[in-house]
């Protein structure tokens, strides 16, 4: 069964959710506080967590930050209350992988996870990659680079499938988000950007002259091997 995560303290809201993500069929948790929505998501396996911004303990952005450092993959659809730009870049850039408004409708919000669980779920990628020193595992989601390991986060783990499936083309920031955060998406240059300079850390020998997420002016990004 797949199994959601909700992180909601308004408890109309919260059962409303409940109630309609179990007839739909998924299996469902609800946690009301930032704290222990950390500690929930750290123990236990979910396919998908819906993240409220205003909570008790942690908010949102922390939680979602905490999770994503700590090298939980789970997809994580953001609950926000306002609809200002700011605020769903902001949970982007914490590792976000969608966000939905609220008040939002039922049918938005149930096509909205089963594009996060698709995307997830995808498994085009080859099971490992060899990258330079580094050996990228997929099935693992995580970078081996001798005794060491390093986690991707889950916009990295499908931005680096992304590449791999189009290895030696360009990919413009359109496509790959598209790709990453799914059709229709708002997502701006700098937060892409930002997650490709992520996944250059992990990868690249020296991130000043990258040698395998190549940037090409005026076009996107081509990932060389």
């Amino acid at each position: 069964m797949t199994r959601i995560l909700i992180v909601e303290d308004e408890p109309g809201i919260a059962l409303a959710l409940e109630d309609d993500l179990t007839l739909e069929g998924y299996g469902v948790e609800v946690i009301q506080d930032g704290l222990a929505a950390v500690k929930r998501a750290r123990e236990e396996r979910f396919d998908a967590i819906l993240l409220d911004v205003m909570l008790p303990g942690k908010d949102g952005f922390e939680v979602c930050r905490e999770l994503r450092r700590s090298g939980v993959r789970t997809p994580i659809l953001m609950l926000t209350a306002r609809a200002q730009e700011a605020e769903k870049v902001l949970g982007l850039e914490a590792g976000a992988d969608d966000y939905v408004t609220k008040p939002f409708g039922v049918r938005e919000l149930r096509a909205r996870i089963a594009a996060l669980l698709r995307r997830s779920q995808a498994g085009s990628a080859p099971a490992v990659v060899r990258i330079g020193d580094a050996e990228v595992d997929f099935a693992r989601g995580e970078i081996r680079r001798g005794p060491e390991t390093t986690p991707l986060t889950p916009l990295e783990f499908r931005l680096l499938q992304a590449f791999v499936r189009a290895r030696g083309r360009i990919l413009t920031r359109e496509q790959l988000i598209t790709e990453a955060w799914g059709p229709n998406t708002f997502v701006t240059d700098r937060v892409v950007d930002n997650h490709i300079g992520s996944l250059r850390k992990k990868l690249e020998p020296d991130v000043a002259e990258p040698r395998y997420l190549r940037n090409v002016r005026g076009l996107g990004y081509r990932f060389d091997v």
